[in-house]
């Protein structure tokens, strides 16, 4: 059997920031800062009353409309987001009560690398027979921890790396195809760098207190990290399939900063007119990156054109995914 993505969709929120009004609003750093060390120039926000499921929602609408499908045709809904509504429940229920499906449905999270290991647990599943048809679905509110001032060049420091997101929200059907689908998945996984960045409230250990609620890390160690373990693996996935850069039509890549970016084409020698960048216009979507890339290259691509993708999530994890249209 094969699986494959069969309807894409994407969502992003109407109200757009531009980083040197989010900068006048965190005060403390130096005009022009922000724009100048990150290569963003704006992103989306979502509104007050717009959650991680109200994104998801409007993109697993899209997706199923893309693959000519109602929400009853699903029997697995996995909503594979670093965000959530709350702690409990899933937030895959809030979604399925809006969308009006009545698939298995459960939350997959792995930071930035959710919405990728929610179309491979989605593309094992129906390997095993446990499901037929699959909507995986993403709504990324990571704004909503960013520090909305800082009081110190410390602090500043300490929640730079939140001042470079953006929301959005990307959902795929994933079934079987009669020909290409998905050939390859590969990961890597380094936890001892767990520490390097992250939201530590809303668990066991922090359950309570707005300090822990915003995003904190380390950007020039995780760039290192993921430095040090890129090119390997994407060497690995070069030598299994037979694909070098060139066979593939599109090349999506986890963008966190522009300069992050220019560095990762640096490392890996990846081309950068098979690029989708978003990072300049939409920030850090976190694990929606992808598929926002995705649905954006989706109508351009024919039969038989290859997509790799290439995940970095915090924890430290990498993964690759190379996908054939069918």
């Amino acid at each position: 059997m094969r699986v494959g993505i069969t309807g894409v969709g994407a969502h992003l929120p109407e109200r757009e920031v531009t980083t040197a009004e989010l900068q006048d609003g965190i005060g403390r750093l130096p005009r022009g800062l922000l724009a100048r060390l990150t290569g963003i120039e704006r992103r989306r926000i979502a509104a007050g009353d717009e959650y991680a499921s109200t994104l998801g929602l409007h993109a697993a609408r899209a997706a199923l409309a893309s693959a000519d499908l109602d929400p009853l045709d699903v029997d697995l809904l996995l909503f594979a987001s670093a965000s959530r509504d709350m702690v409990e429940p899933a937030t895959a229920h809030i979604l399925q009560d809006a969308l009006g499906s009545r698939a298995h449905a459960l939350d997959v999270t792995n930071a930035c690398n959710s919405f990728v290991n929610g179309i491979d647990l989605a593309r094992s599943m129906v390997l095993a027979g446990r499901a037929r048809r699959a909507l995986v679905v993403t709504g990324e509110t990571p704004s909503r921890v960013m520090r909305p001032r800082v009081a110190s060049l410390a602090e500043a420091r300490k929640s730079f790396a939140g001042y470079t997101f953006g929301d959005a929200g990307a959902a795929v059907v994933v079934e079987p195809v009669e020909r290409g689908g998905i050939l390859d998945v590969d990961t890597e996984t380094f936890s001892e760098h767990w520490t390097v960045g992250g939201i530590p409230g809303g668990g066991s250990r922090h359950p309570r207190g707005d300090e822990h609620s915003y995003f904190v890390g380390d950007g020039h160690r995780l760039r290192g990290v993921f430095e040090k373990i890129g090119a390997s693996i994407l060497d690995r996935v070069r030598a299994r399939t037979g694909f070098e850069f060139t066979d593939y039509q599109r090349i999506l890549v986890h963008q966190v900063t522009l300069p992050y970016l220019e560095r990762f084409i640096e490392v890996t020698g990846v081309p950068r007119d098979r690029l989708e960048v978003t990072v300049t216009e939409l920030g850090n979507m976190a694990s929606a990156t992808l598929g926002v890339q995705l649905d954006r290259a989706f109508p351009h691509l024919s039969t038989g054109d290859k997509v790799l993708f290439v995940g970095l999530g915090g924890g430290v994890s990498m993964m690759t995914m190379v996908w054939e249209r069918s």
